[in-house]
């Protein structure tokens, strides 16, 4: 009998990565963004970015390769949609990935990991979570109420 555990997830080390990137392990009396985090955050984004654009070049090949003069008019409007919904999903990744060169270049200022509202230190663990967050927890959940009772 074999152990299927390793069937679900072959690599559970891979399941920490963030990027492609090992969690930040903090070291006593680190100075906050000092660094060592900011190359680590560097990486997370960059690797971040490659994988976006690996996605792209991806699409362009696919929508190239796959584009066809269907003579069927229900199979040439299923493939417009399909690309259609396929451009849409790009748009909002190069959407990100100004935002991820965004922050690179905060990182380069010496500004990351720092609240825009407050000034308080986001943390090292929700930046892993959202590499381009701005804003700490606190301001973040105020934003996301403001917005609801503004909607509703």
């Amino acid at each position: 009998m074999t152990d299927k555990s390793n069937d679900r997830n072959p690599r559970p080390e891979a399941a920490s990565l963030i990027h492609g990137q090992h969690p930040y392990q903090e070291q006593s009396g680190e100075e906050y963004m000092g660094p060592r985090q900011k190359e680590h955050f560097r990486s997370i984004l960059q690797a971040w970015k490659m994988e976006l654009m690996e996605e792209v070049d991806r699409t362009l090949h696919y929508m190239q390769d796959e584009s066809a003069n269907l003579p069927d008019p229900v199979d040439r409007a299923s493939q417009e949609e399909e690309f259609s919904l396929e451009l849409r999903a790009r748009d909002r990744e190069r959407k990100l990935i100004k935002k991820i060169d965004e922050t690179i270049k905060q990182i380069d200022e010496d500004n990351y990991g720092y609240c825009t509202t407050c000034g308080v230190e986001i943390g090292i663990r929700r930046l892993e979570a959202r590499p381009t967050a701005n804003l700490c927890i606190d301001c973040k959940t105020l934003a996301e109420i403001k917005e609801k009772q503004l909607q509703g």
